[in-house]
Protein backbone atom coordinates (compact mmCIF):
# COMPACT_ATOMS: atom_id res chain seq x y z
CA UNK A 1 0.00 0.00 0.00
CA UNK A 2 1.38 3.41 -0.79
CA UNK A 3 1.69 5.90 1.35
CA UNK A 4 -1.32 8.45 -0.40
CA UNK A 5 -3.78 5.44 -0.17
CA UNK A 6 -3.02 4.88 3.12
CA UNK A 7 -3.16 8.38 4.03
CA UNK A 8 -7.05 8.89 2.28
CA UNK A 9 -7.64 5.40 4.64
CA UNK A 10 -6.29 7.48 7.73
CA UNK A 11 -8.77 10.31 6.71
CA UNK A 12 -11.93 7.99 6.72
CA UNK A 13 -10.67 6.76 10.11
CA UNK A 14 -13.25 9.01 12.19
CA UNK A 15 -12.82 9.49 15.85
CA UNK A 16 -15.56 8.47 17.79
CA UNK A 17 -16.15 11.44 20.31
CA UNK A 18 -19.98 10.65 21.55
CA UNK A 19 -23.03 8.37 20.27
CA UNK A 20 -23.72 9.32 16.65
CA UNK A 21 -21.15 12.10 16.38
CA UNK A 22 -17.72 11.35 14.88
CA UNK A 23 -14.70 13.66 14.17
CA UNK A 24 -12.78 14.07 11.09
CA UNK A 25 -9.59 16.06 9.85
CA UNK A 26 -8.13 17.01 6.44
CA UNK A 27 -4.51 16.40 5.19
CA UNK A 28 -2.35 18.89 5.57
CA UNK A 29 -2.17 20.72 1.92
CA UNK A 30 -2.10 23.97 1.15
CA UNK A 31 -5.78 24.45 0.08
CA UNK A 32 -8.16 27.09 -0.25
CA UNK A 33 -11.26 25.06 1.03
CA UNK A 34 -11.83 21.11 1.61
CA UNK A 35 -11.77 18.67 -0.97
CA UNK A 36 -15.48 17.85 -1.61
CA UNK A 37 -14.83 13.98 -2.40
CA UNK A 38 -13.38 14.08 1.27
CA UNK A 39 -16.66 15.03 3.04
CA UNK A 40 -18.46 13.32 0.69
CA UNK A 41 -16.19 10.12 1.88
CA UNK A 42 -16.23 10.95 5.50
CA UNK A 43 -19.63 12.09 5.67
CA UNK A 44 -20.69 8.06 4.49
CA UNK A 45 -18.40 6.32 6.66
CA UNK A 46 -19.94 8.32 9.67
CA UNK A 47 -23.35 7.01 8.46
CA UNK A 48 -21.71 3.43 8.08
CA UNK A 49 -20.48 3.60 11.85
CA UNK A 50 -24.39 3.92 13.12
CA UNK A 51 -25.61 0.87 10.09
CA UNK A 52 -25.52 -2.51 12.31
CA UNK A 53 -26.98 -4.36 8.65
CA UNK A 54 -27.10 -3.75 5.10
CA UNK A 55 -24.27 -2.06 2.71
CA UNK A 56 -25.27 1.60 1.31
CA UNK A 57 -27.04 1.44 -1.99
CA UNK A 58 -27.39 4.81 -2.46
CA UNK A 59 -26.85 8.65 -1.20
CA UNK A 60 -28.14 12.15 -1.79
CA UNK A 61 -26.20 14.90 -0.56
CA UNK A 62 -25.52 18.58 -1.05
CA UNK A 63 -22.71 21.05 -0.68
CA UNK A 64 -23.72 23.64 1.80
CA UNK A 65 -20.43 25.83 2.43
CA UNK A 66 -16.96 25.62 1.84
CA UNK A 67 -14.83 23.62 3.92
CA UNK A 68 -11.94 25.18 6.03
CA UNK A 69 -8.91 22.84 6.17
CA UNK A 70 -7.22 24.50 8.81
CA UNK A 71 -9.79 22.91 11.64
CA UNK A 72 -11.70 19.32 11.97
CA UNK A 73 -15.22 18.47 10.61
CA UNK A 74 -17.60 17.28 13.42
CA UNK A 75 -20.03 14.46 12.02
CA UNK A 76 -23.49 14.47 13.61
CA UNK A 77 -25.98 11.41 12.28
CA UNK A 78 -29.51 11.18 12.96
CA UNK A 79 -30.54 7.71 12.75
CA UNK A 80 -33.69 8.15 10.57
CA UNK A 81 -34.78 4.67 9.85
CA UNK A 82 -34.04 1.49 10.81
CA UNK A 83 -36.75 -1.08 8.93
CA UNK A 84 -36.71 -4.56 8.31
CA UNK A 85 -35.15 -4.12 4.60
CA UNK A 86 -33.58 -0.14 4.50
CA UNK A 87 -31.98 1.87 6.82
CA UNK A 88 -31.74 5.53 6.71
CA UNK A 89 -28.88 7.64 7.88
CA UNK A 90 -28.97 11.56 7.99
CA UNK A 91 -25.02 12.45 7.72
CA UNK A 92 -24.30 16.15 8.83
CA UNK A 93 -20.51 17.77 8.36
CA UNK A 94 -20.41 20.49 10.53
CA UNK A 95 -17.63 23.66 11.07
CA UNK A 96 -17.06 26.90 13.07
CA UNK A 97 -20.68 25.65 14.38
CA UNK A 98 -22.62 25.73 10.72
CA UNK A 99 -23.60 22.94 8.79
CA UNK A 100 -21.34 22.50 5.40
CA UNK A 101 -22.40 19.39 4.05
CA UNK A 102 -25.68 17.02 4.05
CA UNK A 103 -25.52 13.54 3.10
CA UNK A 104 -28.75 10.78 3.42
CA UNK A 105 -27.82 7.39 2.74
CA UNK A 106 -30.09 4.40 2.54
CA UNK A 107 -28.87 0.66 3.67
CA UNK A 108 -29.81 -2.87 2.49
CA UNK A 109 -28.94 -6.01 3.10
CA UNK A 110 -28.23 -8.16 0.00
CA UNK A 111 -31.83 -9.51 -1.40
CA UNK A 112 -32.57 -11.21 -4.87
CA UNK A 113 -34.65 -9.86 -7.48
CA UNK A 114 -34.57 -9.54 -11.43
CA UNK A 115 -31.16 -8.10 -13.13
CA UNK A 116 -29.83 -6.64 -16.40
CA UNK A 117 -27.44 -3.48 -16.71
CA UNK A 118 -26.36 -1.51 -19.33
CA UNK A 119 -23.43 -2.35 -21.88
CA UNK A 120 -20.25 -0.64 -20.91
CA UNK A 121 -18.49 1.03 -23.67
CA UNK A 122 -15.53 -0.10 -25.92
CA UNK A 123 -12.25 1.67 -24.31
CA UNK A 124 -8.69 0.80 -24.67
CA UNK A 125 -7.52 -1.45 -21.64
CA UNK A 126 -6.31 0.38 -18.78
CA UNK A 127 -2.58 -1.02 -18.86
CA UNK A 128 -2.15 0.27 -22.75
CA UNK A 129 -2.85 3.75 -21.27
CA UNK A 130 -0.38 6.09 -19.69
CA UNK A 131 -0.77 7.10 -15.74
CA UNK A 132 -2.29 10.90 -14.87
CA UNK A 133 0.90 11.57 -13.90
CA UNK A 134 3.18 10.52 -16.75
CA UNK A 135 0.48 12.38 -18.86
CA UNK A 136 0.70 15.58 -17.02
CA UNK A 137 4.26 15.82 -16.86
CA UNK A 138 4.19 17.00 -20.74
CA UNK A 139 1.84 19.52 -19.86
CA UNK A 140 3.53 21.69 -16.72
CA UNK A 141 6.71 22.64 -18.33
CA UNK A 142 5.81 26.28 -18.17
CA UNK A 143 4.98 26.07 -14.21
CA UNK A 144 7.05 27.41 -11.52
CA UNK A 145 8.48 24.06 -9.92
CA UNK A 146 6.66 23.89 -6.83
CA UNK A 147 3.56 24.29 -8.76
CA UNK A 148 4.65 21.65 -10.94
CA UNK A 149 5.29 19.19 -8.19
CA UNK A 150 2.21 19.90 -6.92
CA UNK A 151 0.60 19.42 -10.02
CA UNK A 152 2.64 15.29 -10.36
CA UNK A 153 2.14 14.69 -7.09
CA UNK A 154 1.46 10.81 -6.44
CA UNK A 155 -2.67 10.55 -5.57
CA UNK A 156 -4.02 7.45 -3.57
CA UNK A 157 -6.27 6.27 -6.74
CA UNK A 158 -4.42 5.41 -10.36
CA UNK A 159 -6.28 7.42 -13.19
CA UNK A 160 -6.17 7.01 -16.64
CA UNK A 161 -7.78 8.99 -19.33
CA UNK A 162 -8.84 7.15 -22.62
CA UNK A 163 -8.82 10.64 -24.07
CA UNK A 164 -7.11 13.31 -22.06
CA UNK A 165 -7.52 16.84 -22.19
CA UNK A 166 -5.15 19.61 -21.58
CA UNK A 167 -6.28 21.30 -17.81
CA UNK A 168 -4.18 24.80 -19.27
CA UNK A 169 -5.45 24.61 -22.84
CA UNK A 170 -8.78 23.06 -23.17
CA UNK A 171 -10.19 22.36 -26.63
CA UNK A 172 -13.88 22.62 -27.24
CA UNK A 173 -14.78 18.93 -27.20
CA UNK A 174 -18.13 16.95 -26.67
CA UNK A 175 -19.01 16.84 -23.08
CA UNK A 176 -17.34 12.92 -22.29
CA UNK A 177 -14.66 11.65 -20.92
CA UNK A 178 -14.01 8.44 -19.87
CA UNK A 179 -11.32 7.40 -16.61
CA UNK A 180 -9.87 4.00 -15.59
CA UNK A 181 -9.61 4.79 -11.65
CA UNK A 182 -8.32 2.17 -9.36
CA UNK A 183 -7.03 2.25 -5.73
CA UNK A 184 -2.94 2.41 -5.33
CA UNK A 185 -2.75 -0.67 -3.35
CA UNK A 186 -5.03 -3.22 -1.58
CA UNK A 187 -7.82 -2.20 0.24
CA UNK A 188 -9.65 -3.86 3.33
CA UNK A 189 -12.09 -6.29 2.29
CA UNK A 190 -14.88 -4.53 3.76
CA UNK A 191 -17.94 -3.47 1.11
CA UNK A 192 -17.95 0.36 2.83
CA UNK A 193 -14.46 0.90 2.99
CA UNK A 194 -14.47 0.71 -1.07
CA UNK A 195 -17.74 2.58 -1.57
CA UNK A 196 -16.37 5.49 0.36
CA UNK A 197 -13.41 5.84 -1.41
CA UNK A 198 -15.09 5.49 -4.55
CA UNK A 199 -17.44 8.62 -2.89
CA UNK A 200 -13.35 10.31 -2.37
CA UNK A 201 -12.66 9.72 -5.82
CA UNK A 202 -16.14 10.11 -8.15
CA UNK A 203 -15.74 13.86 -7.27
CA UNK A 204 -12.47 14.50 -8.98
CA UNK A 205 -13.68 14.99 -12.66
CA UNK A 206 -17.31 15.56 -12.47
CA UNK A 207 -17.55 19.16 -13.23
CA UNK A 208 -14.42 19.11 -15.39
CA UNK A 209 -17.13 16.78 -17.88
CA UNK A 210 -19.78 19.99 -17.92
CA UNK A 211 -17.22 22.45 -19.28
CA UNK A 212 -15.15 20.65 -21.86
CA UNK A 213 -17.86 21.92 -24.64
CA UNK A 214 -16.96 25.57 -23.12
CA UNK A 215 -13.24 24.89 -23.34
CA UNK A 216 -12.74 26.42 -19.60
CA UNK A 217 -9.75 25.38 -17.78
CA UNK A 218 -10.06 24.03 -14.75
CA UNK A 219 -7.24 27.17 -13.86
CA UNK A 220 -9.30 29.73 -15.01
CA UNK A 221 -9.71 32.36 -12.84
CA UNK A 222 -12.41 33.79 -14.79
CA UNK A 223 -14.91 31.17 -13.70
CA UNK A 224 -15.88 30.11 -10.34
CA UNK A 225 -16.64 26.39 -9.96
CA UNK A 226 -18.06 24.20 -7.05
CA UNK A 227 -19.53 21.00 -6.82
CA UNK A 228 -23.46 21.78 -5.41
CA UNK A 229 -24.66 18.24 -4.98
CA UNK A 230 -23.78 14.97 -5.60
CA UNK A 231 -26.07 11.27 -6.19
CA UNK A 232 -24.59 7.94 -5.90
CA UNK A 233 -25.97 4.79 -6.64
CA UNK A 234 -24.28 1.45 -6.03
CA UNK A 235 -25.90 -1.65 -7.23
CA UNK A 236 -23.66 -4.11 -7.47
CA UNK A 237 -20.76 -5.32 -5.26
CA UNK A 238 -17.23 -4.04 -6.50
CA UNK A 239 -13.92 -3.36 -5.30
CA UNK A 240 -11.99 -0.42 -5.58
CA UNK A 241 -8.21 -1.88 -5.97
CA UNK A 242 -9.34 -3.01 -9.39
CA UNK A 243 -9.78 -0.91 -11.86
CA UNK A 244 -13.13 0.34 -12.93
CA UNK A 245 -13.75 2.41 -15.92
CA UNK A 246 -15.67 5.85 -14.61
CA UNK A 247 -18.33 6.83 -18.36
CA UNK A 248 -18.85 10.47 -17.10
CA UNK A 249 -21.31 12.95 -19.83
CA UNK A 250 -22.43 16.36 -19.05
CA UNK A 251 -26.08 15.78 -20.86
CA UNK A 252 -26.63 20.10 -19.80
CA UNK A 253 -25.28 23.17 -18.43
CA UNK A 254 -27.75 26.46 -17.99
CA UNK A 255 -28.38 29.25 -15.25
CA UNK A 256 -24.47 28.78 -14.12
CA UNK A 257 -25.04 25.22 -13.53
CA UNK A 258 -23.41 22.41 -14.92
CA UNK A 259 -24.91 18.41 -15.01
CA UNK A 260 -22.59 15.43 -15.04
CA UNK A 261 -24.06 11.56 -15.22
CA UNK A 262 -21.55 8.72 -14.55
CA UNK A 263 -21.59 5.31 -14.85
CA UNK A 264 -18.56 2.62 -13.19
CA UNK A 265 -18.21 -0.79 -14.82
CA UNK A 266 -15.88 -3.03 -13.93
CA UNK A 267 -13.18 -4.49 -16.50
CA UNK A 268 -15.89 -7.38 -17.42
CA UNK A 269 -18.12 -5.15 -17.71
CA UNK A 270 -20.68 -5.25 -15.24
CA UNK A 271 -22.19 -1.84 -14.33
CA UNK A 272 -21.84 -1.14 -10.91
CA UNK A 273 -22.17 2.02 -9.73
CA UNK A 274 -23.74 5.50 -11.01
CA UNK A 275 -22.71 8.93 -10.20
CA UNK A 276 -24.78 12.39 -10.92
CA UNK A 277 -23.81 15.86 -9.62
CA UNK A 278 -24.84 19.47 -10.76
CA UNK A 279 -21.54 21.82 -10.14
CA UNK A 280 -21.66 25.88 -9.87
CA UNK A 281 -19.76 27.17 -13.34
CA UNK A 282 -20.27 31.24 -12.91
CA UNK A 283 -18.82 33.36 -14.79
CA UNK A 284 -16.95 36.16 -11.87
CA UNK A 285 -17.42 39.93 -12.46
CA UNK A 286 -14.62 42.25 -13.45
CA UNK A 287 -14.32 43.15 -10.10
CA UNK A 288 -12.94 39.83 -9.09
CA UNK A 289 -16.46 38.21 -7.42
Amino acid sequence: MTETLKGLLELLDLETLEVDLFRGRSPDEDRQRVFGGQVAGQALVAAYRTVERGTCHSLHSYFLRPGDPRAPILYQVDRVRDGRSFTTRRSQAIQHGRPIFHLTASFQPDEPGPEHHASMPEVPEPESLPSWEEWIADQVGHLPADQQAHIVRERPFEMRWVDPVNPFLPEKRAPRQQIWIRSRGPLPDEPAIHQCTVAYVSDMTLIDTAVMPHGIAWTDDCHQMASLDHAMWFHRPFRADEWLLLDQQSPNAFGARGFTMGHLYTREGELVGSVVQEGLVRPRRRDGA
